[in-house]
């Protein structure tokens, strides 16, 4: 596998990197000569504390059922310590990010958010409806997806979406009996791997499930948390760019249902989204419902005024 073309999690560790656990939402604001023009809001980031899926909100989707498998997941003893082990290859031995719980929280999050915006938005889904299940099991394979994406890790780095299969279906086994007859475990598991297995970019969706999902994980891009690898110790457009994303939003959008607003302190961000997210973008069949624009937030060369620059991609 080509590792500058993988978009399903590589990235690395520089001295300025804060590091897997640090919180991507604690970035600075614009600074208060920024000219607030027609995309005051965006380049405010009035959304920012929406990232997180919040069990008792009000969403689009029936939520009692999946809310009932976080709790679950939250509590499993060998799901946490696969999120553990699943760091060790890539982190230790590699010496790329944060593969493991946190980058995993971020993925869940980012995908229930988008799935809560297309359902708002009135977005028909259609793997778990193809297979007869409920709309309320939507969500729920979503969640597991992206819980699971990466496992594959604990086997090897190259060619992780592959081994990440046997080891999700040994692991849903034991897990979707509590939830499940027979004949829905067997569907949801289905579902479940598919989207696990579409979360690499080679591999083309067959369920808006599952392109969710495949577009989370590329969202969790903030700085020190790029999914594209950089140069240690080099100054190249892998180190730059990874340092210059700030800030990842997503909201509902006037054109589409779901905005997606990339914060950045340097242009050469563009690169980052570019190399990934329009990779995981393409082919995900939820891309055309997804706006994404890129904010540049700099100083001018005198230093002495902030220019917001507006992309969109």
């Amino acid at each position: 596998m080509d590792e500058t073309t993988d978009a399903g999690g590589d990235g690395g560790k520089t001295d300025a990197d804060p590091g897997p656990g640090a919180d991507p939402r604690s970035s600075a604001d614009p600074g208060p000569g920024a000219d607030p023009g027609p995309d005051a809001d965006i380049a405010a980031d009035t959304d920012a504390d929406r990232h997180e899926y919040h069990p008792d909100g009000e969403h689009a989707f029936p939520d009692a059922r999946l809310n009932e498998v976080l709790d679950r997941i939250e509590s499993d003893p060998e799901i946490e310590a696969y999120l553990e082990a699943q760091n060790v290859n890539p982190v230790d031995r590699k010496g790329y990010n944060d593969h493991g719980a946190k980058h995993v929280e971020i993925v869940r999050d980012r995908a229930l958010r988008l799935y809560d915006l297309l359902k708002a938005g009135g977005v028909e889904f259609n793997g778990a409806r193809q297979q007869g299940l409920d709309e309320a099991d939507e969500a729920v394979i979503i969640a597991l997806a992206a819980t699971l994406h990466d496992i594959g890790h604990v086997v090897h780095r190259h060619d992780h979406p592959y081994y990440s299969i046997p080891l999700a279906a040994d692991l849903l086994d034991d897990f979707l009996p509590s939830f499940y007859d027979v004949p829905e475990q067997v569907r949801v598991k289905a579902e479940v791997l598919h989207a696990i297995l579409c979360h690499h970019t080679e591999e083309q969706p067959l369920t808006l499930e599952a392109g969710v999902v495949r577009i989370a994980d590329g969202l969790d891009m903030e700085r020190g948390r790029s999914r594209v690898p950089y140069e240690e110790g080099g100054r190249g457009i892998n180190t730059v760019s990874s340092q210059a994303i700030e800030r990842v939003s997503l909201r509902e959008g006037e054109e589409t249902p779901v905005q997606v607003v990339i914060r950045m302190n340097n242009a050469a961000g563009v690169y980052q989204v570019d190399s990934l997210l329009k990779a995981k973008m393409e082919g995900s069949l939820v891309g055309d419902r997804i706006q994404t624009i890129a904010i540049n937030t700099h100083n001018d060369e005198d230093g002495t005024k902030s220019i917001v620059d507006r992309i969109e991609l």
